[in-house]
């Protein structure tokens, strides 16, 4: 996913590099956390400094690089009480396993441990984003510690699983920086739907004509997917349905691929009663041609097109509010005019208590949009915004509505 370049903004973070072949990772990190608004500030350890230089990292971060806990530049000689007091965080990106191992025994014997263990643990959040040899990571040891690191507050980032720099496959490697930025952007989230499970469908239906053509819509998936984050963001356990997009799976989200709407009504149906939101964002075909030939339709040289029998697809939306106990569902209706009048008649029809209005022609394939809320009471409009930004404003909207239904 792309990171907003708001996402992080007027956070302060400390960020830890321990020694490992991952720290090459921790460059573009640093680079990845300046564009999403953060300060950085940047402490190795003498490990660390073995596999990336000090100098790469004040330039990137814009800031001098501490190394050493006897760093004579504080006026009062104690980087690791001063570096931690102003920061909202301090990540520790790569986390070796030694790293892992110092905090779990609450060493502080080099200038990063003993930072950890010196900030203000009730307003200075710890997170670690492990990296080592996937014997390492197994190792029963490694486990305790990690399993200790948590029951004392820390927050683990990983690791991820893949191949790595020893040539061998697994368990072990440090998420990628954009990961790893996605992660915090979470962490800082609040967590209003803490507990909830919520169900999403993105992007548009795609009904074949033949085996080479078919009907479907400029749909790109973006807000769907925005929204998928957002409600992950806010604590929720979300299940993204999602028809053909060329779009990443936002991390911790479960995600189901279909291309029709009658696979996406399939998808959808006997997950839906299990929900506590249901966020109807795809664009579905609301018709498809009654038979899918077997073989392309080819020009006969007569000039005249084929005739089309076209069939009703199944209104998901609508089946799932017809539920004997349905979630609370929101849809959406991308119009091309005549927003308002078409959204209320639209809530009513489907029998919801929600829909959000948007202008397709205005929307579709960009990074923006404008809402507009549409419910019994009357409608309002969410100005025009990024859509990760306007997607975070609705979870919360929907998680308002879930503490105080009226």
């Amino acid at each position: 996913m792309a990171t907003n370049s708001t996402d992080l903004a007027g956070r302060h973070l400390v960020l830890g590099l321990s020694g490992g072949i991952a720290c090459y990772k921790s460059a573009e990190l640093v680079r990845q956390l300046i564009q999403a608004g953060a300060t950085v500030q940047v402490v190795m350890t003498e490990g660390a400094e073995a596999f990336i230089t000090p100098i790469t990292l004040q330039a990137l971060s814009g800031r001098p690089v501490y190394t050493s806990q006897w760093d004579a530049r504080e006026p009062n000689n104690m980087p690791h009480i001063n570096l931690s007091r102003e920061a909202d965080a301090v990540l520790v990106a790569p986390a070796s396993a030694d790293f892992m191992a110092r905090l779990a025994q609450g060493r502080a014997d080099e200038l990063l441990s003993l930072l950890c263990l010196a900030r203000p643990i009730e307003r200075c959040p710890l997170l670690l984003a492990p990296a080592m040899n996937r014997e390492m990571w197994a190792h029963p040891a490694t486990q305790r510690n990690a399993a200790q690191l948590r029951a004392d507050g820390a927050t683990l980032l990983g690791p991820d699983a893949g191949d790595q720099a020893c040539g061998e496959v697994g368990d072990g490697r440090m998420l990628e920086p954009e990961d790893l930025v996605e992660e915090l952007t979470a962490f800082f989230q609040p967590k209003v739907l803490a507990g909830r499970s919520v169900l999403i469908t993105a992007g548009p239906t795609y009904e074949a004509i033949d085996p080479v053509r078919g009907i479907t819509n400029r749909s790109s998936g973006k807000m769907g997917f925005a929204l998928a984050r957002a409600a992950r963001e806010a604590g929720a356990r979300v299940t993204l349905v999602a028809g053909p997009v060329a779009l990443a799976t936002p991390r911790g989200v479960a995600r189901v691929d279909v291309h029709s709407a009658r696979q996406m009504h399939e998808a959808v149906l006997p997950l839906a009663a299990s929900q506590d939101v249901f966020i109807a964002t795809a664009a579905v075909a609301d018709w498809r041609p009654a038979e899918v030939q077997e073989h392309k339709i080819k020009k006969d040289g007569s000039g005249q097109a084929p005739s089309i029998a076209m069939a009703e697809n199944p209104d998901i939306l609508a089946a799932v509010a017809r539920l004997p106990r349905p979630p609370y569902c929101v849809g959406f209706a991308a119009e091309s005019r005549e927003l308002l009048a078409h959204a209320q008649a639209k809530r009513e029809r489907k029998g919801i208590p929600l829909i959000v209005g948007n202008l397709g022609p205005a929307t579709f394939g960009r990074d923006d949009n404008t809402l507009l809320l549409v419910d019994e009471h009357g409608h309002r409009e969410i100005p025009t915004g990024g859509k990760q930004a306007l997607a975070r404003e609705l979870v919360r909207e929907i998680a308002h509505r879930l503490k105080n239904p009226t």
